[in-house]
């Protein structure tokens, strides 16, 4: 036996040897995990196109988001996310190799290098006052061999040097009150145009090499303007009067300005309808829209206007390009159901097309909003064109002969809201396991698996197996799995698109352009507000979908219109949908559902009734006997308000709705509003599970934990501390927070952090919340937890009572009891400023808890709630180390490894979703921003399952091993008794 033993021994010794590391190996990435990159809707595009070089196209977003995109694949060749404020004003091309942007209201110039992206220099632009921004890059106006740069904005002009961004020169018009709307070249000299009011237009010409003031003319218009002023050329000017019934033209020549007008009746007949100047710049020609007509207008040299071409449901106008032989070409788009007629015609050459197709577009796409065109020379040595798409949704196509070249899905740049969905379970008797598809590619898949496994495989051969690991995996397949890692991710957009992506590999299952939320005549600025679980069907219903809920409104105003759409979603099909009667203030989701497991909804409008959803019979008669234990609460941070509601009565309207109901206020609290403003508030989820109540501290004592969902978390800060940081001194900074039972309006506990403000970012969870605010006095920021106990039941501790079921903590609780709440609380702290914080969620809650950080450097930190225990002191106790407790510092620990998002990083990032897996070690993470990430967390390891990599070979070798380990010492033992017994 002792040979036994020193075999097992080995054994162990070689197993423990082969797992020393826990990081990912190169080919595990993307197993657990995945990681998708967008920039957002475009907003401005050039194509790089020169013979020598990668042909890119440049643009920037509405996520303020400046890149370089591959013209054959689409793919990224680099991009650099801006601030949040920093917005994007203009994007073009200085000296053939600079990437200039404008931004921050026409403060902020930069040269990105055009191959790799690395920022050349910054220049930081003075202003005073707001205006509008503009970037001009003369293409033949040079002083002292240095291609300038135009900027206006603040109310200056500024002359840039394009190679080190040295100001040249400046000009202040803020004196003259002008509102320049363009920048216009001459050979030495500069001219700016521009309105002062809405009807005097102004002209000033300025010296190219100094600035100086060389002319100044104007002259005032027969009525006031409409909308943006347009250049045609560069002296002539088109613009809307104030009731868009005519159209003006300016005419500058020779220094003098003169203008007509034309009513747009004279043009059309049919000129019904509110008429619109498109963006597009063609020479000598504009774009009228008036309702679904374009109508193309010629601007001749006496400046009269002359029709070209009406064209019918045209979606969008380009700009012009120009082409050789003195050529300018531009394109525009018409709809016919799921297709698209791309047209290109020369600008002087109307009867001819230059180019004419037809594309088949996915309707959920929905209408192109804006297009880009290039030339290219074909074999032939004739010009093609190709033409960049952006379309309702946001995403992005490239379309060239008739083909969709590449597709992006930048729509997903702009989540606004999450939720998750199970999958439907697998049926019995259907197998979805693939089979090999030959013989070869069997064995070429286990001989890269052999090279993986030791260590001899080249990069292609990684790349070959990883791809083969996510085929084979079972991580991507359509049904429920026994842990619940395989579920659906349902997001809503800014576009009012609602994709459902697999947890799998992220990709898209579904994807559907919500009509309710389509920019219409009716709705012109439709916004997607929420998304809802509305029918989750339990095992007993399975042969039901289940279905979620969309909340949406025309306007960002609380008094605009609002929709609701009902969507499948296992398959995205739109069930239903309903233009709502009423206005949407705040959306209530009830912890009552029906007998088709319909969840059910109050909808609280802005004229204080509330309305049930859905508007059944049955829905009634739940809500009528639950009726009295109804209760929400709704915050007014303008003018510092919390109030409480309940219901009251039907409502008391000329036509009878018994679907909807007045309520009543039960308490309010009204903070000081010359001490203090409402800057944050949170509570607790309401599908939060807590495993139990009881706390057993280090000397065997046991707290109970204050559990309620009807508590909020409001923090209030001084109101010279409600701004940015460095607005307010330390003694003019104050933070209160406090913490408020909803049903009663009691303050359970209230605290001040003298010299500190926000802005604030906090979690609620279970008993306890954590804060996250900015010092002052210590110039740092901090983070804050409390705890909150109820200290009533610190007397029930009879073992025998608890097992019999006769303790209290088996009893309701009410809100109405006056608990006796005890609080801890603690601050520390913290390295980074913070965009969001969550906490992980698991099945039953048994798991302890991590808080999930989105730091200012857009990663996601994973940090123990034992970091954050409010008992933590500097020399605990034996009996306190055994706990777990950690010994007390000022600062809180950030370890490179506790990053899940290793080295990536989800720019722009927003948010942060946690959902439970079945598996209760495992809790499901999903950040967004202008990128999407996702990936599994045990807080606790896995303790309830082996990990995906446990080699099951190497524990059979093991067995194997140790059984003919025992057979052959069994042997020996036999021999060596036989041998003992013949001495």
């Amino acid at each position: 036996m002792a040979m036994t033993i020193r075999v097992f021994l080995i054994l162990l010794l070689f197993l423990s040897s082969t797992h020393l590391s826990y990081s990912l190996y190169e080919d595990q990435v993307g197993l657990m995990d995945w990681h998708q990159q967008y920039i957002g809707k475009v907003k401005h595009a050039l194509f790089h196109t020169q013979k020598s070089g990668r042909k890119r196209v440049l643009v920037s977003t509405e996520e303020n988001v400046v890149a370089s995109l591959d013209l054959r694949r689409g793919e990224i060749f680099w991009r650099h996310v801006l601030g949040t404020n920093d917005v994007v004003d203009g994007l073009d091309i200085a000296l053939g190799k600079y990437v200039i942007t404008l931004s921050s209201d026409g403060s902020i110039l930069r040269a990105w290098n055009l191959p790799d992206g690395q920022m050349v220099w910054e220049s930081f632009l003075q202003g005073s006052v707001a205006s509008k921004s503009i970037l001009y890059i003369p293409k033949n106006l040079k002083a002292d061999k240095d291609d300038l740069i135009l900027v206006f904005g603040k109310g200056c002009l500024h002359a840039v040097s394009s190679i080190d961004g040295e100001v040249l020169w400046k000009k202040d018009f803020v004196g003259e009150s002008i509102e320049v709307n363009h920048i216009i070249q001459s050979t030495d000299e500069i001219y700016v145009a521009g309105f002062v009011g809405s009807s005097k237009f102004y002209v000033y010409g300025l010296n190219a090499k100094n600035g100086e003031l060389l002319k100044n003319d104007h002259k005032a218009l027969p009525c006031d303007t409409f909308g943006e002023l347009l250049s045609v050329s560069g002296d002539k000017f088109v613009v809307l009067d104030k009731t868009r019934s005519k159209i003006l033209t300016i005419n500058i020549k020779n220094g003098e300005i003169s203008y007509k007008q034309k009513p747009i009746s004279d043009l059309i007949e049919d000129s019904s309808g509110q008429a619109v100047i498109l963006p597009s710049r063609l020479p000598e020609l504009f774009a009228l829209r008036i309702n679904s007509h374009v109508l193309l207008i010629k601007v001749t040299n006496e400046g009269e206007l002359v029709l070209v071409d009406k064209i019918n449901n045209a979606a969008a106008v380009s700009d012009a390009l120009s082409i050789p032989e003195g050529q300018h070409a531009f394109a525009f788009v018409q709809h016919e159901d799921s297709k698209i007629h791309l047209f290109v015609k020369d600008v002087n050459d109307w009867n001819g097309d230059l180019l004419k197709e037809r594309v088949v577009i996915d309707h959920q796409r929905g209408n192109v909003d804006k297009i880009f065109i290039n030339n290219y020379v074909r074999t032939d040595r004739s010009y093609g064109f190709r033409a960049l798409m952006v379309m309702e949704d946001h995403s992005l196509l490239l379309v060239q002969q008739g083909e969709i070249v590449w597709s992006r899905e930048d729509g997903l740049a702009s989540v606004v809201d999450v939720t998750a969905s199970e999958l439907p379970v697998e049926k019995e008797g259907v197998s979805v396991a693939k089979v090999e598809q030959n013989l070869f590619e069997w064995l070429k898949g286990h001989v890269l698996k052999l090279k993986g496994t030791l260590m001899i495989a080249s990069a292609e051969d990684v790349v070959a197996i990883q791809a083969l690991r996510l085929r084979s995996s079972e991580k991507s397949k359509m049904t429920r799995d026994h842990n619940g890692f395989r579920k659906l991710l349902i997001v809503l957009t800014r576009a009012g698109k609602v994709f459902a992506l697999h947890t799998g590999d992220g990709r898209v299952v579904w994807s559907i352009l919500l009509h309710t939320l389509r920019k219409t005549e009716v709705c012109e600025h439709p916004i997607g507000l929420n998304i809802y679980q509305w029918q989750v069907p339990h095992h007993h219903a399975l042969d039901e979908n289940p279905s979620i809920l969309v909340v949406g409104r025309c306007g960002p105003s609380l008094a605009a219109p609002s929709v609701l759409s009902f969507i499948d979603a296992y398959t995205g099909k739109e069930l239903n949908s309903l233009s709502l009667a009423h206005t949407v203030a705040q959306v209530i989701p009830l912890p009552y559902t029906d007998s088709t497991e319909q969840r059910l909804h109050l909808i609280i409008d802005i004229n204080r009734y509330a309305y049930l959803y859905p508007r059944t019979s049955e829905a009634i008669g739940i809500l009528q006997r639950e009726f009295s234990n109804v209760y929400w609460y709704s915050v007014d941070a303008d003018n510092g308000v919390i109030r409480g509601h309940a219901l009251k009565s039907n409502c008391i309207h000329k036509v009878v709705d018994e679907y909807c109901f007045d309520f009543r206020n039960l308490w309010s609290i009204v903070f000081p509003s010359e001490s203090e403003k409402i800057i944050a508030t949170v509570t607790r989820k309401s599908n939060e599970v807590v495993h139990t109540q009881a706390k057993v501290m280090t000397d065997h004592d046991v707290m109970y934990k204050y559990v309620s969902k009807n508590v909020l978390f409001v923090a209030n800060a001084a109101p010279k501390a409600s701004g940015e940081i460095g607005t307010a001194t330390p003694e003019e900074a104050s933070l209160v927070i406090y913490i408020i039972d909803t049903v009663t309006g009691r303050i359970l506990h209230r605290m001040t952090h003298h010299g500190c403000q926000g802005p604030v970012h906090a979690v609620f969870s279970e008993n306890w919340v954590v804060y996250h605010y900015f010092n002052l006095r210590a110039h740092r920021y901090e983070m804050s937890v409390v705890e909150v106990y109820d200290q009533s039941r610190a007397d029930n501790k009879d073992v025998w009572k608890f097992v019999l079921g006769k303790h209290n903590l088996t009893s309701p609780i009410s809100s109405y009891y006056r608990a006796e709440v005890v609080t801890k609380s603690q601050s520390y702290f913290f390295t980074h400023s913070v965009k969001a914080i969550e906490v992980t969620s698991t099945a039953k809650g048994i798991t302890s808890k991590q808080l999930l950080i989105g730091t200012i450097g857009d990663q996601v930190l994973a940090l123990d709630k034992r970091f954050l225990d409010p008992r933590r002191t500097l020399n605990p106790s034996q009996a306190e180390k055994e706990e777990g407790i950690i010994p007390l510092t000022d600062s809180l620990p950030i370890i490179s490894q506790s990053y899940i998002t290793h080295s990536l990083k989800v720019e722009g990032l927003r948010g942060i979703v946690t959902v439970p897996a079945k598996l209760e070690s495992t809790s499901l993470v999903f950040a967004y921003g202008v990128d999407l990430f996702f990936t599994q967390i045990a807080p606790s390891r896995t303790y309830d399952s082996l990990t995906e990599d446990f080699s099951y070979a190497l524990l059979l070798l093991t067995i194997v091993a140790l059984v003919a380990a025992i057979f052959v010492t069994w042997v020996l033992s036999q021999r060596k008794d036989l041998q003992e017994k013949w001495r």
